[in-house]
């Protein structure tokens, strides 16, 4: 018999190989969407430390006249909280601090740190494992230098 007449050596190799790539591109699918679950939190923390950097030293800036440096600080930390619970962060993985604390003051420069912990494995519905990715955002502004009632003769 010749080489053309024999349909089924030629045809019928490699029919079975490749089957062995589908759990392989399963496995490569299952881990590439949670390594974008995981970029995507750590986005989403970064903004919500951004917002709450924001707000909180919005709060402090705006203290009305006769507070102290004190009970502007509790005021900002309320705000950054509040900030922080709007994007769904426990307050146990965020943390505040002002890092520059003028009181009450015209033109003083108010700057807030906020910083988010991210767990190192982040799985939707299931929670996150891992000891985490710290992520910080700082904002600065200044105590409004028209403001009636504060210490300053404006800005110089």
């Amino acid at each position: 018999m010749s080489a053309a007449a024999r349909p089924s050596e030629a045809g019928e190799a490699g029919q079975v190989a490749g089957i062995e790539v589908l759990p392989f591109a399963v496995l490569v699918f299952v881990i590439g969407g949670l390594l974008l679950v995981n970029a995507w939190a750590v986005v989403d923390a970064k903004m919500a430390a951004s917002a709450a950097a924001r707000e909180a030293a919005r709060t402090y800036a705006e203290i009305p006249a006769g507070m102290d440096a004190a009970a502007a600080g509790a005021a900002a930390q309320r705000a950054a909280e509040d900030a922080f619970a709007a994007h769904g962060l426990a307050p146990s993985r965020t943390e505040v601090r002002a890092t520059a604390s003028p009181g009450a003051r015209r033109c003083a420069p108010v700057a807030i740190e906020a910083t988010v912990t991210v767990p190192a494995i982040s799985v939707p519905w299931v929670g996150g494992f891992g000891d985490g990715i710290v992520v910080h955002a700082r904002h600065r502004t200044i105590v409004d230098p028209w403001r009636s009632g504060l210490d300053g003769d404006g800005c110089a």
